[in-house]
């Protein structure tokens, strides 16, 4: 009908044609149903079909209410004398719903009792409620929540960040299950003055005509729901609220009643440390873990929610979980018991030793630094006392202050937090970890979650060339830049004016800046604070000489704004704190990504009146092996990206409220520099020798090469060249004998190779590369025939080979091909940041969950004839198709983005999840319920049949390879609607870990 309609919507035309169409579907329903004798038929042109009701039981017919916009079309509401008013019209949608979400900032009482009898006649009904809001700013009134909580089929879930919220969407979705369902979203509040007078623009979406747009808001909103930073809200809160919201509104109110009330859970970028952390100690036995994060990211946080994993772990086991949590000032100490309590539920955890507090118990004691000296807490405690020790800003860790805390105890963890690896000293303290770095905070999450300040950056063209400077161990000599940059003064004045013109440039207001500039040398920085000085702009000089008085009066000076710039040198780690920074100038280039984002992250705390921060780069055309692509792969805080698409395109995926624009000539600097690293096989050849020099002759490593290279093993493995091949070009190794062209198979393999991240199955290969055949289990066959299609894509005897161990022996023979492969899943050993879990099924299969696999190897390894010949996203696995299944088994081969564009709203929303126990999939589009593919999945559970989800984000990488799966395990079916395609939902066995859960969730916010 609706079809009909918009050929010629004003037009009778249509009316009649419409009117015919009625009246044959009437006749043909009279021919199929007896029951319908009469010979009704439509005649009045103008009739229109608004509801449908069962007569019986009824002495009169129902007055429907409906909404006066049409529910098949969108439309703009904006609030015209004119038109119907917001609230009436929610009013109307309401009592004609059968499900609604509401999604607010805020809720305040004179706006929900405009639409409260209606929702109560909804929910006594049986219609379901959700609604999500928050406390920001104190501004929903908890008499409003209060009010929800109490409706039957009601369910409030509530932000509770009073200080900042991410939360400012407005949307009221109406899900009818006629397919009918309509939504507003816009500018309005649920408020008095935003739904009935004020100046609000609000769109109504109909899902018969906006499809994809309303599909969109319901994926979103079921991310919204289900994020772990939003709480029920139950009757028995609203104390608690009325206490948070009293304390932000300076009612006179501390709000602590109800700090402890609300569960806190770690957000999805914490949780993927919390996993990596546990990664590390269970998979690769380091109980000894560091993890680096700019300051006011959540450090504390995650320390917390650690420590309350370990608790429940011990507690499992009928261990203790004492607890030394060490701190060097009384204030970060007061914040992180407070973190913890509230982590712990626990308003009475823990006892504090420092200053005016004496701690009675010792069981968790939260304590300086100076007071475990002064205490000499080592000679009245055991080793081994504490099951786990926290110490915070670990850059101290240097000082002999610290020494017998770390040589005298011997906790089962230890954990460091810190915003350096590097002491006062300029020294490593990765050699209290083992040399490892545990996890690192991703910038783009700590700015999203708004921990962080955004930044505008902005690449300034430097005119001062750098290409015939002289380079050595991967950097600039510091003397010939700072001969360029200070001490000639033709230079260095013409480049300090430039660099004058920039800050004019690209700052709203000279007079409000407040920057920090970099330096590469003492002299540099007290030239740059001079020659601002002598134009007028109050300027002043730091380096490691500076006394401390001179550096507390700096940057005292500096935030107050008597100070527009203070230039710095080696102090990337203390003394340079200053939150109200707005401006950060590079003036030099540094090819360390540590000292980079050291740098970076000076500027991005957060700060009243604080925007964004302003970053301008000065860029050069700069060496060869300078490394622009790493700058800006930190910047965007993704591993796999081609940093010279995202140029041309104009960085579309910089973290949210960021911007990153180039001037014209620095763009052409960067991208011919990118393009002769990547394309130029001589700058990697003069590389292997440099390190091939530099090590007394010994080849390197694989990983050492690629960490000079500053390029990733993904985009290096390209499928058309291998580490050994670049040596012997180097001259450094010599060719070697390949009478069955292994190089020609590993070199085409090495990208699939690259994904392997299995700990077991890698395990396995090397030491079968070692010590050849030996007798296997039914695991380590099918790990032998996934090898097998990693390598020739085929099965053994199909490729001319006499035995199953030959895919191994074949490649062991070829000694350096053999190494480079086993260095490679060394490699990978170690990338592994979630623990793998045993899928509990009715056969014996290899495949752990959480694991990445292509799709031959998932199908070699449920033991599929031709895994090569599939080419659907599902198959399904029987005992006369599979020599490995046992049970009726669905393989649901699920690729989220389903175009060759990276975007696509029409089949984003297709396939996402729901939260990390729920996977909402849909089938193909010729699937209807009654079929036996439908039936099948309708009923897996009574069949007692498998699902087995495996996920990937994309068919192709930015590589333009193939993508592989992520498996996510066995799934049951939870509930299924539609049909052609049939929407299920499933409930997953094991939960989606937090690593890939942003990937997979449709709203982005999980």
């Amino acid at each position: 009908m609706k079809d009909i309609a918009d050929e010629d919507r004003t037009g009778k035309e249509s009316k009649q044609r419409e009117v015919s169409v009625i009246n044959r579907l009437i006749q043909e329903l009279v021919k199929q149903a007896d029951v319908l004798q009469g010979k009704e038929e439509v005649v009045k042109e103008n009739f229109l079909l608004t509801s449908l009701e069962h007569r019986r039981n009824k002495i009169k017919e129902q007055e429907w209410a409906r909404p006066e916009t049409p529910l098949t079309r969108s439309f703009l509401f904006t609030n015209d004398k004119a038109e119907a008013s917001m609230a009436s019209e929610l009013s109307r949608e309401i009592l004609s719903s059968d499900r609604i979400d509401f999604l607010v900032s805020f809720i305040k009482f004179s706006g929900l009792t405009m639409i409260l009898p209606d929702l109560r006649r909804f929910t006594e009904r049986g219609g379901r409620l959700r609604v999500i809001t928050t406390t920001y700013m104190g501004a929903t009134d908890a008499k409003a929540v209060k009010v929800l909580t109490e409706l039957p089929n009601t369910e409030v879930r509530m932000s509770h960040d009073t200080d900042r919220t991410r939360l400012h969407a407005k949307a009221y979705m109406f899900h009818r299950n006629s397919g009918f369902s309509t939504a507003y979203v816009g500018s309005s509040n649920l408020s008095h003055a935003a739904i009935a007078d004020g100046l609000e623009w609000n769109m109504k979406i109909a899902k018969q005509d906006m499809p994809e747009v309303m599909r969109k808001m319901e994926a979103s909103f079921e991310g919204y729901w289900h994020s772990p930073g939003v709480n029920t809200v139950h009757t028995e809160d609203i104390e608690a609220l009325e206490a948070e919201i009293d304390a932000v509104r300076n009612r006179g109110k501390t709000g602590s009643q109800g700090r402890y009330y609300f569960e806190i859970k770690p957000y999805t970028y914490q949780q993927a440390i919390l996993d990596a952390l546990w990664a590390e100690r269970i998979d690769r036995n380091h109980w000894k873990n560091l993890v680096v994060a700019a300051t006011g990211t959540g450090k504390t946080a995650i320390s917390a929610f650690d420590y309350r994993s370990f608790c429940e772990r011990q507690k499992k086991e009928g261990k203790t979980a004492r607890l030394l949590f060490v701190a060097h000032r009384k204030e970060i100490l007061e914040q992180s018991i407070q973190c913890f309590r509230q982590a712990l539920k626990n308003p009475q955890f823990g006892d504090l030793a420092v200053g005016e507090y004496k701690a009675k118990r010792t069981e968790h004691l939260f304590i300086s630094v100076q007071t475990l000296n002064s205490l000499k807490l080592w000679e009245k405690m055991d080793p081994a006392y504490y099951d786990m020790i926290i110490v915070d800003e670990f850059h101290h860790a240097a000082a002999a202050s610290y020494q017998k805390l770390l040589s005298y105890f011997k906790p089962k963890i230890l954990l460091g937090l810190t915003a350096t690896p590097e002491c006062m000293d300029g020294k490593s303290i990765l050699k209290y970890f083992d040399g490892h770095l545990a996890a690192e905070i991703r910038l783009p999450d700590a700015i999203e979650k708004r921990l962080l300040c955004p930044f505008h950056y902005f690449g300034v063209t430097d005119a001062i060339a750098l290409t015939h400077v002289k380079w050595t161990n991967g950097h600039y000599d510091t003397e010939e830049l700072t001969r360029i940059y200070a001490l000639d003064s033709y230079t260095a004045e013409k480049r300090a004016g430039q660099i004058l013109s920039a800050l004019d440039r690209y700052t709203a207001d000279i007079r409000d800046v407040k920057a920090l500039g970099f330096c590469v040398s003492k002299e540099h920085a007290h030239f740059m604070a001079e020659y601002f000085e002598k134009h007028n702009i109050p300027s002043m000089a730091l380096d490691a000489d500076s006394k401390k008085e001179e550096r507390d009066s700096a940057c005292t000076r500096l935030a107050s704004g008597e100070l527009k710039c203070l230039f710095v040198v080696d102090l990337f780690n203390e003394g340079v704190d200053i939150p109200e920074v707005n401006t950060v100038l590079f003036l030099r280039p540094t090819n360390s990504m540590t000292v980079f984002l050291q740098q970076l992250g000076r500027g991005l705390r957060l700060s009243k009146g604080k925007d964004c921060l302003t970053v301008l780069d000065f860029v050069a055309q700069a060496n060869t092996k300078y490394d622009f692509a790493s700058r800006f792969s930190s910047l965007l805080g993704k591993r796999h990206v081609q940093i010279s698409k995202e140029i041309k395109n104009k960085f579309p995926h910089v973290p949210k409220g960021c911007s990153i624009q180039l001037e014209e000539i620095a763009e052409k600097n960067i991208l011919d520099n990118i393009r002769k690293r990547l394309r130029n096989s001589d700058f990697y050849k003069e590389l292997v020798q440099e390190l091939y020099c530099a090590s007394d002759r010994r080849v390197p490593h694989v990983q050492e090469f690629l960490k000079a290279a500053g390029i990733e093993p993904e985009a290096f493995y390209n499928g058309k060249r291998t580490f050994t091949r670049l040596c012997i070009d180097a001259g450094i190794i010599p060719p070697f004998s390949d009478t069955k062209d292994m190089e020609k198979i590993v070199t085409k393999a090495m990208p699939k190779i690259i994904s392997m991240d299995s700990p077991k199955w890698i395990r396995f290969i090397q030491q079968s590369l070692v010590h050849g055949p030996v007798p296997v289990s039914a695991v380590q066959k099918q790990y032998m025939r996934m090898w097998q299609y990693t390598l020739w894509m085929q099965d053994y005897d199909q490729a001319g080979m006499k035995s199953p161990w030959d895919a191994l022996t074949r490649l062991s023979e070829v000694k350096p091909l053999a190494e480079e492969v086993n260095e490679v899943l060394e490699m990978q050993y170690g990338r592994v940041d979630v623990i793998p879990v045993q899928e509990k099924l009715p056969y014996t299969c290899a495949l752990d969950v959480y694991s990445t696999y292509t799709r031959n190897q998932i199908l070699a390894a449920l033991g599929y004839g031709k895994p090569g010949s599939v080419r659907e996203g599902v198959r399904y696995l029987t005992s006369g198709n599979s020599d490995v299944v046992t049970v009726g088994t669905d393989v649901l081969l699920i690729t989220l983005n389903k175009t060759e564009k990276e975007f696509s709203q029409t089949t984003l929303y297709e396939d996402y999840a729901i939260d990390k126990n729920l996977f909402h999939w849909q089938s193909q589009n010729k699937t209807r319920p009654e079929s036996a593919t439908g039936q099948r999945y309708i009923h897996q559970r009574e069949k007692g049949n498998i699902v087995l989800l495996f996920v990937r984000s994309a068919k192709v990488d930015v590589y333009k390879r193939s993508m592989p799966y992520t498996f996510l395990g066995a799934a049951d079916i939870a509930s299924w609607q539609g049909s052609q395609p049939m929407s299920i939902i499933y409930k997953l066995r094991h939960p989606i870990p937090a690593k890939y859960l942003r990937e997979t969730a449709a709203s982005g916010v999980i």
